[in-house]
């Protein structure tokens, strides 16, 4: 048997480990004679799908590219490893945590450099995958902007490595996705109907002096940029002619929520001025996914529901970013809502492995 052949029978086999319980806890629920007033704590296998690994690869990574990414990020890079981010899982009670790359991205204009760092960070996650794949699945890096690097790393990532998908940034280098030159990548995706997960990245230029929002990125600058890269993502038509790629939007939704409606009169005035082509705003914003990372409690999530479905929700931690005991008290707090509305099985495993069992068409 071939090594990917069997990277690939591993993850399938995983999967099935991971979502089959599920079935078996649904058929039990509607065949009981006794109903219960709130879903339990027992339903499905829950899935983490906004988690980060901090490797030894990308540390060193950022050295060479002369990035210091607490300056950058305004915020410490938190301590990672495996056994840590296992006692927060068996803590919070997540089975699986899909494990991606943190930001800063690995782009700073030399491809050669971007695309051997995404390799090796690749394999240093699959290597952990591969000792624990009943817990962590990953998506492959990218050295995106660059086209060719990122057809190879998306090849090499999920054929060989048995990566889940890829993750991508909201910019690379200041190229955002949207960007025609990235339409091959897109074209790619779409053609192994991947699993995409998008995760912000700092704007090239932010006023940093004397305004907390540019000191600190993740407070107001990375649900900006995200925002910034899926309305870009629209207005050149990428979700319209790329529908078959499943795309995790971070954090809620980030702004989305407040925008569609301003973006959508937007689109629809600048098209009938023959600035853009005329796109659905509507129909994109439904195809999305939507990870809960963040702070979905109290007012975030209802937000959320007005541009989607419960059937588009996944849960996503960001741990490492958020302490471990803060994590938890959220959790608390989402758990209690989607008990009540009795989602609970919805989003942390139903729609979990809708997406993640993409893979089996690739």
């Amino acid at each position: 048997m071939k090594r990917r052949d069997f990277l690939k029978l591993g993850g399938l086999s995983a999967l099935t480990m991971l979502f089959g319980q599920y079935g078996a806890a649904h058929a039990a629920a509607k065949n009981s004679a006794t109903l219960q007033p709130m879903e339990t704590h027992s339903i499905g296998r829950r899935v983490d799908l906004h988690a980060h690994a901090i490797l030894p690869s990308y540390m060193s990574g950022m050295e060479e590219l002369g990035i210091d990414p607490v300056a950058e990020e305004g915020y410490p890079v938190p301590q990672w490893s495996v056994e840590a981010h296992l006692k927060f899982m068996a803590d919070s009670g997540i089975d699986y945590s899909v494990l991606s790359l943190p930001t800063p991205h690995i782009y700073r204009g030399d491809d050669k450099l971007s695309c051997r760092i995404a390799r090796s960070i690749n394999e240093e996650m699959a290597g952990i995958c591969r000792d624990h794949p009943d817990k962590f699945g990953f998506v492959a890096t990218l050295p995106t902007p660059d086209v060719r690097g990122s057809l190879e790393e998306i090849a090499y990532g999920i054929d060989e490595l048995g990566a889940l998908g890829v993750k991508v940034p909201s910019n690379s280098n200041g190229i955002y996705l949207g960007d025609p030159s990235m339409d091959e990548i897109f074209a790619e995706l779409d053609r192994r109907v991947a699993l995409v997960i998008l995760h912000p990245s700092p704007a090239g230029a932010v006023p940093r002096e004397g305004v907390v929002t540019g000191r600190v990125m993740a407070l107001f600058e990375y649900p900006t940029d995200t925002t910034r890269a899926v309305l870009n993502l629209m207005a050149h038509g990428t979700l319209e002619r790329f529908t078959r790629i499943r795309l995790v939007v971070p954090h809620v939704g980030s702004f989305l929520p407040y925008m569609s409606s301003r973006a959508s009169a937007m689109f629809r005035l600048l098209a009938t001025r023959g600035l853009m082509e005329p796109v659905s705003i509507e129909t994109s914003l439904k195809n999305l996914y939507y990870d809960l990372a963040g702070d979905p409690m109290p007012d975030a999530m209802d937000i959320l529901l007005k541009i989607t479905d419960e059937s588009h929700l996944v849960y996503g931690s960001d741990y490492p970013y958020v302490p471990a005991p803060i994590l938890l008290k959220k959790k608390e707090a989402l758990d209690r809502e989607l008990a009540n509305r009795r989602w609970m099985g919805k989003i942390y495993t139903e729609n979990a492995a809708t997406l993640l069992q993409e893979k089996q068409r690739l």
